[in-house]
């Protein structure tokens, strides 16, 4: 829950929310209206997440377009981006890494010579070299990231590090965020990651549900308003243009995940060993959050699901109002 103090701060500010329609930014964008915020939300998806802010339907990887959105925002959260399974963002390598690459890099540019205040970029677990246990001290510039993905957070991340280094630019923060999921994720049962997948298919009534490998595969799940409130917290307090997790801290095995959307929901399922796993563990560590930014996630995994699979049911058809950005392309295809 975020104090007052923080919420105060947003009041009467002009704040951008690049991605604003997506999983996260629609709670971010909540979050700021709600506290007073004027909010300006630049997405490719034309639709409406919240009556009081201004939605823009722009192509970001236009560096002219984003200093146009960016002028006149006191904070920016730089949440936009190319969304993608595993699976898609290899087999459609250069239509991920390259739009990415283009708007990270136009957004925090624009940023920068409009002079906005404070910055946070949504980064990524994948950035981090492959591991158990992953935190911020055991970072190196020479490590390759988990997948090829990753290096365009990585890359984003480091152009946050050469504006502190060349213009003693302090307030940009880069957030290192776990697996996320909540109302507004994408439930598309081809391309979704795990949780929406199952909700999706569980919704569909497959029966039984066959749940890839032997379920003891160990993931960082966190719900999205907690995933919100730690990039808030990163703008408030900064973090001096370095690094810092946001997630759960702990560690929940699909079996886990399976078992607690059966504690609510009538399903069958069974787990095929003989399909991939993934990696056998990845938690993060979010000491360095808890210290420097007060962050604490409060909403548990079968209160999280809960409330996605509500939210989900009420609105099923949500996400194909979605640019489907490895389908349809990416720049211009929206215009301004």
């Amino acid at each position: 829950m975020l104090e007052d103090k923080i919420l105060v701060s947003f009041k009467g500010k002009n704040v951008l929310v690049t991605g604003g329609t997506g999983l996260i930014g629609r709670q971010v964008v909540s979050i700021l209206c709600d506290a007073g915020a004027c909010v300006r939300i630049v997405s490719l998806d034309n639709f409406k997440v919240d009556e009081k802010a201004e939605h823009l339907v722009g192509d970001l990887s236009n560096l002219d377009y984003c200093k146009e959105v960016t002028k006149g925002a006191d904070f920016v959260f730089h949440l936009a981006g190319v969304q993608g399974t595993v699976a898609t963002s290899v087999s459609k390598m250069a239509s991920h890494f390259v739009p990415t690459l283009m708007v990270n890099t136009n957004v925090l540019e624009a940023a920068r010579v409009n002079k906005a205040q404070k910055l946070v970029f949504s980064s990524s677990i994948g950035a981090y070299a492959d591991a158990e246990f992953l935190t911020e001290g055991n970072a190196k510039l020479d490590t390759i990231p988990m997948s090829f993905a990753g290096w365009a957070k990585r890359m984003t991340e480091l152009q946050i590090y050469s504006y502190k280094m060349q213009y003693d630019l302090h307030n940009y923060s880069a957030v290192r965020l776990g697996a996320i999921y909540g109302p507004g994720d994408n439930f598309d049962k081809e391309t979704a990651m795990v949780i929406p997948a199952l909700i999706s298919r569980i919704y569909d009534k497959e029966n039984p549900l066959v749940v890839w490998g032997d379920g003891s595969a160990v993931r960082d799940f966190m719900y999205s308003t907690d995933a919100a409130e730690g990039l808030l917290r990163a703008l408030h307090f900064g973090t001096d243009g370095e690094m810092v997790n946001i997630a759960s801290g702990a560690g929940t095995s699909i079996r886990d995940v399976v078992a607690a959307l059966g504690s609510f929901l009538d399903f069958k399922y069974e787990f095929d060993s003989t399909k991939p796993s993934g990696e056998p563990r990845r938690v993060m560590d979010i000491s360095k959050a808890r210290k420097l930014l007060g962050f604490e996630p409060s909403v548990d995994l079968q209160a999280g699901l809960r409330k996605t699979w509500e939210w989900f049911s009420a609105h099923p058809e949500d996400h194909k109002k979605k640019q489907n950005y490895f389908e349809d392309g990416f720049a211009g295809k929206n215009g301004r």
